[in-house]
């Protein structure tokens, strides 16, 4: 009968490698401000090529088409059910005071300056900054970006630009679809429910709204726009780790762009409530 002496036993110990060491704080802090800085650079690039010639308007009109006409159907459904819930909501709470007549006023402001602008960023927005992340993560992991580069191109015109105006002209133009979905969508369950006829509400609305109150919402779905394709592009950008890079990049598009579009949301609106 055979034995096994220990020697001859293979030590699984000595074939783990030692876990990586945490980064400390400070390693942690410089890497966010290296990242901040190196998409400032990316942005100041983006703008400047974005005013010289030539431009690609091929390029703009297909991505204008792939982002925005594509992400039509889940912007009006979101505007179509936040016109419901805040025309309910509004509606009865007015009730308790006697005032449900004046529900539109409240409506069309809530629309048109919050909801309409920050909905339509958060849900389009996550498709549209995922989308972009993706594609050009996909490119840079399969060294299409280096192919460019090498071809004589600017991967910043070529791919970045097209892809931030595209965002710059669809986040407003799909705001302004959201007020008007959520607007008609509204008075119908407020005359549905509470009897309140449709000219009573959309001439109370109409009384209250002001242009400032329209345009501040188209500017904030400038803003969100330009703010989503840019850390799109960015994080495609400069993935690494192969393929499941792409996936944290896509990941990490979302919830940044969430995070930015509601902190800018809250400067906009106190710059905008005083104009």
């Amino acid at each position: 009968m055979s034995t096994t002496t220990l020697e001859n036993t293979p030590d699984s110990s000595a074939e783990l490698s030692p876990p990586e060491p945490t980064p400390s704080l400070a390693a942690r802090l410089r890497l966010r401000l290296e990242t901040l800085g190196a998409l400032a650079v990316m942005t100041g690039k983006v703008f400047s090529r974005a005013v010289r010639p030539p431009y690609d308007w091929g390029a703009l009109v297909y991505h204008t088409e792939s982002l925005g006409v594509r992400s039509l159907p889940i912007a009006l459904l979101t505007s179509t059910f936040a016109g419901l819930v805040i025309s309910l909501q509004f509606g009865f709470f007015l009730a308790r005071f006697g005032v449900q007549y004046t529900v539109g006023r409240v409506v069309i402001l809530t629309l048109f300056r919050e909801l309409a602008p920050v909905l339509t960023a958060l849900t389009v927005g996550a498709r549209i900054g995922s989308g972009i992340a993706a594609e050009l993560g996909a490119m840079a992991v399969t060294e299409q970006v280096d192919a460019i580069r090498a071809l004589g191109a600017d991967p910043i015109r070529k791919l970045v630009v097209p892809r931030v105006l595209a965002c710059l002209l669809v986040l407003p133009t799909l705001t302004v679809m959201a007020d008007v979905i959520g607007l008609v969508a509204g008075a119908l369950v407020v005359n549905a429910q509470y009897g309140i006829s449709l000219d009573m509400f959309f001439q109370g609305a109409l009384d209250t709204v002001f242009l400032i109150d329209f345009t501040s919402g188209v500017l904030k779905g400038a803003i969100f726009g330009v703010i989503i394709g840019l850390v799109g592009c960015f994080k495609g950008l400069t993935v690494e780790g192969g393929t499941e890079g792409v996936g944290r990049a896509t990941t990490q598009s979302v919830a940044i762009t969430s995070v930015t579009v509601c902190l800018a949301d809250f400067f906009i609106t106190k710059i905008t409530l005083y104009l």
